[in-house]
């Protein structure tokens, strides 16, 4: 017996395995991960299953559903009979049970797996359409009913998700309306459970999160459909609809008011075609704005060259996070007496450093950095041969954005869909 206070809008989701396929989407906050999870939980307690846990990147089980599962278990007291191992991650239930984790950045190591039978993709819509029909493959068993469950937050209509679950209007497929879905909260069809959540279906967030997520209709009405309405849309084609430009004086007096700002330089290398491009930024980390106040950009010289016009950073010794594509580069900035080093780059870094920035509130930008204005002030999403929006390819190789992310590889911006 296990007694464990639960939302009620998750209530019937938790003992309904009637469908294939179950599909969750909803805002920030609304719990549908951790109600994921706990039915995963009770459904391997009582059957014996091996059930696969999928993202898009590997690493970002530990810190979401690894994580997320073990805290469920350790809650319910049953860490004395259920081993959440980490190395490699898996969790093992006393009936043999068992949770196996895996990142679609890895793809050789699904051909190993056998006898699934329900697949949980966590953050379905940052995983590629081939990489679901993929795991559509390796769903199998010789006797146990087989389900998949999904749970997304709505980003854009244009992503597989929409398309394959409620309507492709180009291809003139149709299935749901989200709008329907919205208004009913749980529909089942065509062998599959739909269930829309808000955070306002969680009783246990405080007022001051639902504030929070309130407070992005002012500076990002995309964001705030998303997060707190959890619905599908249009998303702008601008990447950051709250990048402004203000005097450069302007930038440097809030940057003086900031209580211990954090301070960052990144560096993109380039020569031919692609740029030099070299940024300060500053961070205010109580208010999540980001400050873009300094830039050097430059193409066709060579590394001497570049390291004379930017001897200041030597001389100051101010850490530069660079390119770590590029290591024979920060080897000769190195030996010159920079303080440089690669930045953490991965499969899926592009996108989740995207994501990252487009968590500040606001991004200020000093009129002195006119290239970096010109590339991120209107800078949009690449769109490709299906009318499908690239949520990691812009229209643009913006050269000043991936100097933003090398500087903040390590920073995490505060992440509402996270914090509860």
């Amino acid at each position: 017996m296990m007694e464990k206070e639960i939302n009620p809008r998750f209530d019937e989701f938790l003992f309904d395995w009637s469908t294939k396929f179950q599909f969750l989407v909803g805002g920030y906050g609304s719990s549908k991960s951790y109600h994921v999870a706990l039915k995963l939980i009770m459904k391997l307690l009582q059957e014996k299953r091996t059930a696969l846990v999928v993202r898009e990147v590997y690493d970002t089980h530990r810190d979401s559903t690894f994580s997320l599962l073990e805290e469920i278990i350790i809650d319910l007291d049953l860490d004395s009979r259920v081993r959440c191992i980490s190395s490699p991650m898996q969790i093992r239930f006393p009936n043999g049970s068992k949770i196996i984790f895996k990142g679609m950045d890895k793809p050789a190591k699904l051909k190993s797996i056998n006898n699934i039978s329900i697949v949980w993709l966590e953050e379905c819509s940052e995983i590629k359409y081939a990489g679901f029909k993929e795991l559509l493959g390796r769903l199998r068993h010789p006797t146990l009913k087989l389900h998949m469950i999904l749970s997304t937050n709505p980003v854009s209509k244009n992503n597989w998700c929409y398309k394959h679950f409620f309507k492709d209007e180009k291809k003139k497929y149709f299935v749901l309306d989200d709008e329907e879905l919205y208004r009913k909260k749980t529909i089942i069809i065509n062998n599959t459970y739909y269930h829309h959540s808000t955070a306002d279906d969680n009783l246990f967030l405080p007022p001051e999160y639902i504030e929070q997520l309130e407070e992005l209709k002012t500076h990002d009405p995309d964001l705030h459909r998303i997060a707190r309405k959890g619905e599908f849309g249009i998303n702008g084609s601008r990447v950051f609809p709250q990048f402004s430009v203000a005097a450069h004086e302007e930038v440097m007096d809030h940057i003086q008011k900031i209580e211990r700002p954090l301070k960052r330089s990144g560096m993109d290398f380039g020569f031919e075609d692609s740029y030099n491009a070299l940024l300060r930024v500053a961070v205010d980390r109580k208010n999540l704005i980001l400050y873009i106040y300094w830039e050097y950009y430059k193409n066709k010289t060579t590394d001497d060259v570049t390291a004379e016009e930017i001897i200041e950073f030597q001389k100051n010794r101010e850490e530069i996070r660079a390119d770590s594509a590029e290591p024979k580069t920060i080897a000769y900035y190195s030996r010159k007496g920079f303080r440089m080093r690669g930045a953490k780059k991965f499969q899926g870094s592009r996108l989740q450093y995207t994501k990252k920035i487009k968590r500040f509130k606001k991004i200020i930008c000093s009129d002195r950095c006119v290239n970096t204005i010109e590339e991120l002030k209107y800078l949009t999403f690449k769109i490709n041969r299906e009318g499908e929006m690239q949520e990691d390819e812009f229209n643009i190789d913006p050269h000043t954005l991936s100097a933003i992310w090398y500087a903040l590889d390590d920073y995490d911006v505060v992440d509402l869909k996270r914090a509860y």
